[in-house]
């Protein structure tokens, strides 16, 4: 029997060098290549499906036929290695290098703020690279719409836009940064030395910008790499042969005739053609599909052909998306407008559609054939009656692309052996109107919830239907249609009559089971009716517009329901207080410093834990997880997975030589699993790959047992972690007695997925002696790493090194979950004496590792009628999940945070832990603070309501104004509170604005604007002291070059930035001087976790003291050389025996609570903020934008005002996910749906407000930190509520206006279905209806 032909060479370039591939792995993704064989890490992986872009790279191709080059960004982790023979590849390595030269988009993005932890930074950095290589001056729209499908959890991406906006004609980062911006004095500092730095001193004025107005360099072409002539050539050669490249399991053949790919798919009718692999990719990834043959057809002539006839327009089936918005933008203005119906529709679409990289990607026949039931362009074209044109082996022919193929009917669909050719899209016709509509969590790079396209002709000259087409994505497991409606609306007349009849049609048609997968089942059948409404009103504006005698204008209500959101590029204000012009230049202390890993974040060459080399005998480590959410494990079968390729072992708690975990939570599940996603046992092997493979094939079984799963199920069966927790003041029971009136009512606040852009990581590395473990660890609590560790493998601590150089990303995920998963590695590495890896991929990270807790509140609130609240009687919960973690802590921050900025004489709050079969929540920004304030705000808020009064002056009226005590009894002084609140009133227009908005409502009946300002008390810290003691170690060497080593570690926040600039401060140095080395537990041991806002400035102080006594100890050696040089003092020092290392210790801040007694002084200080937003709303459809938002923050002495600014704008960010759109979503059986940015979607650039302005109070201080500065690194995410709250006036106008005045209640996440819902309207009403109980919901409500 004839073997397979011999493999191809695989021939491409990257970074200008040539790359030559002899035994290419078809099922090899380039992601994988570049990190592993080519070890350039610079390319990260953050999903693994194309959704975050932290993989892109730009790749060129050469066209010998049109002898054209095309240069687009594309998602690594999608792109078969093998489709890239010719190419040439550009990695953010080959852009610019510390070693090199940087790139202008580097160093702007550096220098400007745009990168925190850095992760995502490479992937911005290429995204634009790569639309500055087709648009060397692009439009500010331009380069909204190439960041599309990039992911920032840290930024908010107000200063990425900003460093970008440079390029751009239209806009310059510096406009609007002020003359003022960190414009130096000629008066100079007298050069008097002191024996110790003075402390830091604000100057009289405020700056604006914080990007420095330098003279940015401009581009230079000749740093660009030019494409390979070399390729050119191989591009003419190859293009009459097939390539062939053979794997283990696969083989890639990429054709070069029609003829010769219609003999392969009759030779392999199964086997797929793939162009972008955006489709197949997923397939392969997520449900582990595999394929012996794939036909890659991107060579074939006939499937790239573009020209037009007599009524239409013929695009081949492997024309990329992105290139088919640009034949449609180029034929647009060349056909009569009548004609291009059709094509702008599309255009439409695509503007929308997925990120620019899978655009570039993702082929118009892959698009086709796949069907997705959300897929945006599948619709419009079978509406729009486009024909495919077919072909096979001997045969040819031509089947309408309409609701039958969509459904994928037998009778209607494609042949096995059958290919796409091309794609006819007809001219639309005079009396013919075609529209597309859509809906998704998020406006841009999210899947729609549900999507639309309807067609329309008319009679000649009239408004009788001749034919009509209906078609809906998001419905069903495929595209449907309704032709039933279709068909008895035909002869009628365009009118509201034949709308109600519509609508009545289309409902009956089109059943959507109330248990339908995605759920949100009421609110997908209302947009049913609505998309239809504005198709309706669309026409009519049309026809009128068309024959503008014979129809009238639409009634003045309806107009703004025809206007959909459109997208501009945010713009950014930041003021905050400049330093004392007499600080000596090089002093940092109070300066926008950029990051201190800014430049290697930008390219590339900052060290992540994954991104460490091999290691000799390396092995890889995946991981098994229960599929039950509560069971006992009866046996654990490993032997088939021990059998399989490359596969060294099985690890289990029965190969733990030490403690199982700690007390509360195991490494490996021994006896019961309490959660889906709970790991069993750990497959290691040679490559992750084998190792994943190999978990399949590991047999659990199970006993089952009764899950808790909701807040609910908690409180019925008692399931609760510690004891409830409360505080109180005055008398509530006697006071509910005297006040005018009383509400009730109930709130929830979803969870929320860290998703941090580095998955969690480990790297264990076994020495050969003394029993001595080094751990590489993505965490913020290496000695939480060091200690697990230890205890696991029963060793002492001191034979653990713990190292993490920077964190991805954590935001409180990083604190418990990360030290047992180093532990199950370090047991691997204990069992196999091989140095073992461990890195989940995104949808285990996801899975397995708990967020933010579900909040469920009950609230009894009494108030006069002047809207004084007297009396507040709270009962809290928060679904914990499985194990305790930080549950408790957690619990008691929402009671002691739960007032908010209110003022209440008489108040009690009562809080539970609920213990669920559910992942264990753990640590997230805010700490409670989001959930617990956000109640307080929907309390003072009803209370406004049931009123009828101004919800700003409810606010104010009752918020803490003076020195004052909190319920637990700690003093409070407020008064910054009121300046920050009337500053932001003031610099917000708020009244002017509410005048405004109150004049667009009434004028338009569905779009709302809101707007709301909300005050905030945020309390730092911990109520522990030991846990604010930080330690650091500074050493001096003899050429005068500091180093300095702190228990902190740097997760973006800019911990080590700030450090650094505290040393320079403190040691009278240049920045220059000075470096920061990992955080280690080998000279800082016994650290606190690096959270609760308060990390950096502890470690600041520790810092501090450190360099205080080294200078202390320089001091003599100044005095007898006041002029010397500091690296004379430093060798002078040594000469003499004067130690040049010092260690430093800041005890910590005084703090405690009693929770007998319900009083203490639980935290060290207070941030006080006011944020103020304005939303519009679609009543429609639930969408919202975000128009302006206004922040307030006493900062105090801001060390660093650009990381700080840029902490409140990230974290603002990061709370519009938490309370406009994320949401994790459970079944009933308690597994999680939402493992990946396809799933769960956090916000993205085109959720930023278009005017986003923060101010820094000047002229404040805080006397207990260190200068007098405050920690920015929390409270900044409440104030998102700002925009919620925006939403909620919003809403409440529209109901106003359709008659339903009283008292609402909108929970969080307010997502589109919420919105829109309760935007109740004729359509709301008319949708059936289904009665909780009598079905199996999709997803469970677990709060």
């Amino acid at each position: 029997m004839a073997g397979p032909p011999p493999s191809d060479e695989l021939i491409f370039f990257v970074n200008g060098r040539k790359v030559i591939e002899r035994c290419a792995d078809p099922e090899e993704l380039l992601l994988n290549y570049l990190r592993k064989s080519l070890r350039l890490t610079g390319t990260k992986y953050g999903c693994g499906i194309g959704g975050c872009g932290a993989c892109t790279v730009m790749v060129s191709t050469y066209n010998p036929d049109c002898k054209k080059i095309r240069h687009f960004p594309a998602n690594s982790c999608l792109l078969p290695l093998c489709s890239l023979y010719g190419a040439a590849v550009t990695t953010v390595e080959g852009v610019g290098s510390t070693k090199t030269k940087l790139h202008p988009i580097q160093k702007r993005l550096a220098k400007c703020h745009g990168s925190q932890c850095g992760f995502c930074t490479p992937g911005m950095v290429m995204s634009m690279y790569s639309l500055l290589r087709n648009y060397p001056e692009p439009t500010m729209e331009q380069i909204s719409a190439a960041l599309d499908g990039n992911l920032c959890r840290c930024t908010g991406y107000r200063p990425i836009i900003d460093s970008f906006s440079a390029f751009s004609q239209e806009r310059c980062p510096l406009a609007g940064s002020g003359k003022c911006c960190l414009d130096q004095e000629d008066e100079k500092r007298s050069e008097k030395e002191e024996d110790l730095a003075p402390e830091p001193k604000r100057g009289d004025r405020m700056c604006s910008g914080l990007c420095q107005p330098e003279d940015f360099q401009p581009m230079d072409p000749t740093q660009d790499y030019i494409f390979p002539p070399e390729l050119m050539r191989i591009a003419e050669e190859s293009k009459r042969r097939t390539l062939v490249f053979n794997g283990e399991r696969t083989t890639w053949i990429s054709p070069v005739a029609l003829q010769e790919l219609l003999g392969l798919k009759a030779k392999y009718p199964m086997a797929p053609l793939v162009v972008g692999n955006t489709s197949i990719g997923l397939d392969v990834r997520k449900l582990g599909v595999w394929y012996p043959v794939i036909l890659h057809p991107a060579r074939v002539p006939d499937l790239h052909v573009v020209y037009r006839v007599s009524n239409g327009i013929v695009i081949g089936a492997a024309t990329h998306l992105a290139q088919l918005r640009d034949i449609l933008l180029n034929v647009v203005p060349e056909l009569p407008v009548e004609k291009t119906k059709i094509y702008r529709t599309l255009l439409k679409q695509l503007r929308t559609l997925a990120g620019e990289q899978i655009r570039n990607l993702a082929s118009l026949g892959g698009h086709i054939v796949s069907r997705g039931s959300p897929w945006d362009l599948n619709p419009v074209l079978a509406a729009g009656k486009a024909i495919l044109n077919l072909a096979s082996r001997g045969r040819r022919r031509q089947i309408p692309l309409n609701g039958e193929f969509l459904a994928r009917l037998p009778e209607a669909d494609l042949f096995p052996e059958e290919v796409i050719v091309s794609v006819f899209i007809p001219f639309s016709k005079k009396d013919e109107f075609v529209s597309a509509f859509r809906q998704a969590e998020r406006r841009k790079n999210a899947l729609s919830v549900t999507n639309s396209a309807m067609q329309v002709r008319f009679q000649a000259g009239t408004d009788v239907i001749e034919d009509l087409t209906i078609l809906y994505g998001g419905i069903g497991c495929t595209t449907v249609s309704a032709p039933n409606t279709s068909q008895k609306l035909r002869g009628r007349e365009w009118n509201e009559k034949m709308l109600d009849e519509a609508c009545r049609l289309i409902l009956e048609e089109i059943q959507l089971s109330p248990s339908a997968v995605g759920g949100k089942v009421e609110y997908r059948r209302t947009l049913l009716v609505s998309f239809f409404f504005r198709f309706y009103l669309e026409v009519l504006q049309d026809l009128k517009y068309m024959y503008p005698s014979k129809y009238p204008d639409l009634p003045k209500e309806n107009l703004s329901a025809l206007e959909e959101f459109r997208d501009h590029p945010p713009q950014g204000v930041q003021e905050y207080q400049d330093v004392d012009p007499q600080q000596p230049p090089q002093d940092p202390v109070g300066r926008p410093i950029m990051h201190q890993s800014g430049i290697k974040h930008a390219t590339g060459e900052a060290v992540y834990t994954n991104d460490i080399g091999p290691i000799d005998g390396q092995l890889y480590m995946a991981v098994v997880t229960s599929t039950r959410a509560h069971a006992k494990i009866l046996s654990i079968d490993s032997s088939e997975a021990l059998e399989a390729p490359g596969v060294v072992a099985v690890v289990t708690a029965a190969d733990i030589p030490g403690e199982n975990g700690d007390e509360h939570e195991e490494v490996f599940a021994e006896k019961e699993v309490i959660y889906v996603g709970h790991i069993i046992c750990g497959v290691v092997a040679e490559t992750y790959e084998l190792a994943k493979e190999a978990t399949r094939k590991v047999k659990i079984e199970y006993e089952d047992l009764e899950p808790i799963l909701t807040i609910q199920d908690a409180i019925q069966h008692n399931s609760y972690f510690d004891k409830e927790k409360k505080i109180e003041q005055g008398n509530v029971e006697e006071a509910f007695q005297t006040v005018d009136g009383i509400i009730e009512g109930e709130n929830r606040v979803g969870g929320q997925n860290h998703f941090y852009m580095e998955t969690n990581s480990s790297v264990v590395i076994p020495r050969k002696e003394d029993n001595e473990i080094d751990i590489y660890v993505s965490t913020q609590d290496a000695s939480n790493v060091q200690e697990l560790v230890a205890t696991t493998l029963d060793i002492q601590s001191n034979r653990i090194r713990c190292h993490t150089t920077r964190v991805g990303g954590a935001f409180g995920g990083k604190c418990t979950k990360p030290s047992f998963f180093a532990a199950a590695a370090a047991v691997a590495a204990h069992k196999t004496g091989c140095p073992v890896r461990l890195t989940l991929e995104r949808d285990d990270d996801m899975f397995i590792c708990g967020g933010r807790h579900p909040f469920f509140g009950k609230y009894k609130v009494g108030f006069m009628n002047d809207g004084k609240i007297k009396a507040v009687d709270l009962e809290y919960y928060v679904n914990a999940g499985c194990t305790q973690d930080e549950s408790v802590w957690v619990i008691e921050w929402v009671v002691l945070k739960s007032f908010n900025a209110y003022d209440i004489p008489n108040f009690r709050c009562r809080g539970r832990a609920c213990k669920t079969n559910l992942p264990s929540n753990t640590a997230f920004r805010g700490f409670g603070f989001p959930q617990t304030a956000l109640s307080a705000e929907m309390w003072v808020s009803a209370v406004a309501d049931r009123l009828g009064l101004p919800h700003d002056k409810v606010r104010e009226m009752n918020m803490f104004k003076t020195v004052t005590l909190t319920p637990f009894k700690e003093e409070v002084d407020a008064r910054n509170l009121v300046v920050c609140w009337k500053e932001c009133l003031e610099r917000s227009d708020y009244y002017n604005r509410r005048k405004a908005i109150e004049e667009f409502n009434k004028q338009n009946y569905w779009k709302k604007k809101g707007i709301a300002i909300i005050p905030m008390l945020f309390s730092v810290g911990y109520n522990s002291t030991h846990y604010h003691q930080a330690a650091a170690l500074v050493n001096i060497y003899v050429d005068g070059s500091v180093l300095v080593l702190c228990g902190g570690c740097e997760l973006g926040q800019g911990l080590f930035t700030k450090v650094l600039q505290v040393a320079g401060h403190e040691l009278m140095i240049p920045l220059s001087y000075v470096h920061i080395f990992e955080r280690s537990t080998v000279p800082i041991p016994n650290a606190i976790v690096t959270a609760g806002s308060i990390a950096s400035e502890v470690n600041c102080k520790a810092v501090q003291n450190a360099c205080r006594i080294l200078r202390k100890r320089l001091e003599p050696v100044i005095k007898e050389n006041p002029e010397g040089k500091w690296e004379d003092w430093t060798k002078k020092a040594f000469e003499e025996s004067i130690s040049l290392s010092a260690t430093g210790y800041f005890k910590g801040y005084f703090t405690n609570m009693d929770w007998e007694t319900g009083k203490g002084h639980a935290f060290p200080y207070f941030v006080f903020g006011v944020g103020c937003s304005e939303v519009e709303i679609d009543c429609l459809t639930g969408d919202h934008k975000n128009l302006q938002t206004d922040i307030v923050m006493d900062a105090c002495y801001s060390i660093n005002p650009g990381i700080d600014i840029g902490q409140i704008e990230g974290g603002f960010i990061q709370g519009l996910g938490l309370f406009t759109q994320e949401e994790i979503k459970f079944s009933p059986e308690g597994a999680q749906y939402t493992r990946g940015p396809d799933t769960y979607k956090i916000p993205a650039v085109c959720d930023v407000p278009e005017l986003f302005r923060i101010y820094l109070l000047p002229d404040t201080r805080n006397p207990i930190a260190i200068y007098s500065s405050k920690s920015m690194g929390e409270a900044g995410l409440f104030l998102s509520a700002s925009v919620f709250f925006a939403i909620k006036d919003a809403v409440a106008a529209a109901r106003k206006q359709r008659g339903l005045n009283g008292v609402f209640t909108l929970d969080s996440p307010l997502n589109v279905a919420r919105i829109r819902m309760a935007c109740a309207d004729h359509f709301t009403e008319m949708i059936p209806k289904d009665e909780p109980g009598t079905f199996k919901p999709w997803a469970i409500d677990i709060n």
